[in-house]
């Protein structure tokens, strides 16, 4: 039975309704898979009692459509302003319709006007069909979506978390935020379903497969976090916001200084270039101690990138790591870390390079790949860059990687080493095979290992650290237990920086 839309407690009904969401059933098959009602995953987001709600009779006048399938409004999380979008996916699978639509566009432009953070709790099967003509072309339709969320990139910090689908056009909400935190089992994001791909190529596959969370956040890279549950889905959208400003004038919130975790920096990286460590523990005995906040951890993991606090002061960290593909550069970990550059330049977050990088990947596979422009993007990324930013040679910077990671060519604060780094075009052993196979090669046998041991040692002498120290290519070489110390006072020496770089609208970036 329709409900009674003129009675006397007409508005009370309309309201339960609203508040209400879809039908029971449609509760009870979300309760299954683990998913919560979308005004409970608002309830656990925000400070208790501060979301003002807006458009809650939107299409009230329908049947089964309460809200019109999303919450928006504004509210508090740990006491700063946000606006939150929640799809309803209990009223038709929370797809768009025409006011569906135009409560997201209204919600976005109100983040971009009040200059604070969006956060966008995504769970959608995409546009109605049936309501194209209403909601698809027109100038406040779905494309007006996309055209706000990127007017306000860069403005304020946009964060999605992804319980459900984020199909077709609906996909790219997600992608033009800056980060993505995605529900493990449930949460995907395709441009066409599984079904519309068979019929289109006649490929079988299934939407996990084509576009599952760990599809995403390991092999595309458009989503940034892996979670088991909501909750966890929640808890990242929290913390990512805790790191960054309201918006790009301000400046992230500072926190109370924490020692670092117990690590011994000397003894965690090895004398042999050929033995790998894990980055992510060199930048744990630096930083404050449980402030790392990894980003993209699954995704390009030869470099490590995140959000961490150094004398309760918000940085953000790049890191080459030698745990995975020797720390090579490749097509993936270029773009991951142009996004992240960008990100950090735009909310004021300083940057520190942590760099032990052979340098950019060679061969076929990656030259078709493209590598010369995606690297050309990490580097354009890092040139453009006008925070603070300060490059540590924690044991090898050769080739292109040392301007990939903020070399002395690129204005940074400072290029530190440590004592047992090494900065040139490569490595000792591929330069004395570059420019001595054939002398070797003619070599008789029993002579080759010392003639290349005195080669090598002669190529160490060449590139030796206290030699380009004294020639100014770096500006201090400093023992890895004062590192922390050395970083807090250049950082905070760098505060006040000039900020401005080129004469010009904006670059055109190799894509």
């Amino acid at each position: 039975m329709a409900p009674d839309l003129y009675g006397e407690d007409a508005l009370a009904q309309a309201h339960k309704r609203a508040m209400a969401g879809g039908a029971e059933r449609y509760h009870a098959a979300n309760a299954a898979k683990g998913k919560l009602f979308a005004r409970e995953r608002i309830a656990l987001l925000v400070d208790d009692g501060s979301f003002v709600e807006d458009g809650l009779y939107a299409n009230s006048l329908a049947d089964g459509l309460p809200a019109d399938g999303v919450i928006t409004g504004n509210a508090r999380i740990d006491g700063r302003e946000v606006c939150v979008m929640a799809n309803d996916s209990t009223v038709k699978a929370g797809s768009w319709g025409a006011r569906t639509v135009e409560k997201i566009i209204r919600i976005i432009e109100r983040a971009y006007d009040y200059g604070v953070p969006m956060v966008y709790l995504v769970d959608s099967a995409g546009a109605r069909i049936t309501d194209q003509v209403d909601l698809f072309p027109g100038p406040r339709g779905a494309g007006k979506i996309f055209h706000t969320q990127v007017r306000a990139s860069g403005s304020i910090p946009q964060v999605c978390a992804l319980f459900g689908p984020s199909a077709a056009g609906g996909a790219y909400i997600p992608a033009f935020c800056d980060v993505v935190a995605m529900v493990e089992g449930n949460a995907s994001m395709y441009l066409g379903s599984d079904r519309m791909v068979e019929m289109v190529t006649g490929e079988k596959t299934t939407l996990e497969a084509m576009g599952g969370a760990r599809v995403h956040c390991a092999e595309s890279g458009v989503g940034h976090f892996l979670c088991k549950t909501e909750q966890d889905a929640l808890d990242v959208v929290r913390s990512y916001l805790s790191y960054l400003p309201a918006n790009w004038t301000q400046q992230p919130p500072a926190a109370e200084t924490q020692e670092p975790a117990a690590v011994d920096l000397a003894a965690l990286v090895p004398v042999s270039e050929r033995q790998a460590f894990d980055m992510r523990r060199y930048v744990k005995g630096i930083v404050d101690k449980g402030s790392f906040f990894e980003i993209h951890a699954l995704w390009a993991r030869e470099l490590t990138v995140g959000f961490a606090r150094l004398d309760g002061q918000v940085i953000g960290v790049v890191g080459n790591n030698s745990m995975f593909k020797g720390g090579v550069l490749f097509v993936d970990s270029a773009d991951k870390a142009s996004r992240f550059v960008q990100l950090c330049d735009a909310f004021n977050v300083p940057l520190l390079f942590l760099s032990d990088v052979p340098g950019f990947m060679v061969g076929s596979a990656v030259e078709k790949q493209g590598i010369i422009r995606h690297g050309a993007k990490m580097i354009s990324a890092i040139s453009e860059a006008t925070v603070p930013k300060i490059c540590v040679v924690v044991r090898k910077a050769y080739g292109a990687g040392l301007y990939a990671m903020a070399g002395p060519g690129f204005d940074p604060e400072a290029t530190i080493a440590l004592p047992t780094a090494k900065i040139a075009v490569m490595g000792a052993e591929a330069a004395v095979n570059a420019v001595y196979a054939n002398k070797i090669a003619a070599l008789p046998e029993d002579e080759r290992a010392a003639f290349v041991a005195e080669r090598r040692a002669e190529y160490e002498r060449d590139i030796d650290i206290l030699r380009l120290a004294s020639e100014l290519v770096i500006d201090t070489i400093v023992e890895p237990a004062d590192l922390r110390g050395e970083l807090v006072r250049r950082f905070a020496a760098a505060r006040g920086k000039d900020r401005a770089f080129s004469r010009r609208r904006h670059g055109v970036t190799p894509v």
